[in-house]
């Protein structure tokens, strides 16, 4: 999988491990092998202007997802479909408070808007109830299967 990371926020974002992150919420999810995942982090004044020109809201966002192909999670003993998964765009200091607030800090709340615009450009919502369901449980599984991973031997 092809995972670019670059960070043009200002602050400092780990993009090796965003990087793994990604491909394991990727592979998790079956994304084809061969699939295209841009991340970039972004200052607080870059994502007000992006989530206004797009989302048509004011002020920065923590975590918006620009799906390409339109690719979805592939399904077992089935070849997923190859292209590129998309674009996501993190704002690390809104990140920062909204992970001081919840209370498990900011590589965690990464982690999580990480995982939650993937699950974004896999086509998950949660605009409806059941689908917020859905989303907010694979993303709970996600999470708790990469923090397994992370603790894992070596």
């Amino acid at each position: 999988m092809s995972v670019e990371v670059l960070n043009e926020s200002g602050t400092e974002v780990d993009l090796d491990h965003l990087a793994r992150l990604a491909r394991f919420v990727m592979d998790r999810m079956r994304v084809h092998p061969q699939a295209e995942l841009c991340i970039k982090a972004v200052d607080e004044a870059t994502m007000a202007e992006l989530n206004e020109q797009w989302m048509e809201k004011e002020g920065p966002t923590d975590v918006l997802a620009f799906p390409m192909d339109e690719l979805r999670p592939g399904l077992l003993d089935v070849e997923p479909e190859e292209g590129v998964l998309g674009d996501l765009i993190l704002a690390p200091t809104v990140a920062a408070r909204q992970g001081e607030a919840a209370g498990h800090g900011t590589l965690a709340e990464i982690e999580l808007l990480t995982t939650h615009g993937i699950l974004h450009l896999l086509g998950y919502d949660h605009a409806e109830a059941e689908e917020h369901a859905e989303m907010f449980r694979l993303q709970a599984e996600l999470l708790a299967g990469w923090g397994s991973q992370a603790k894992a031997p070596k």
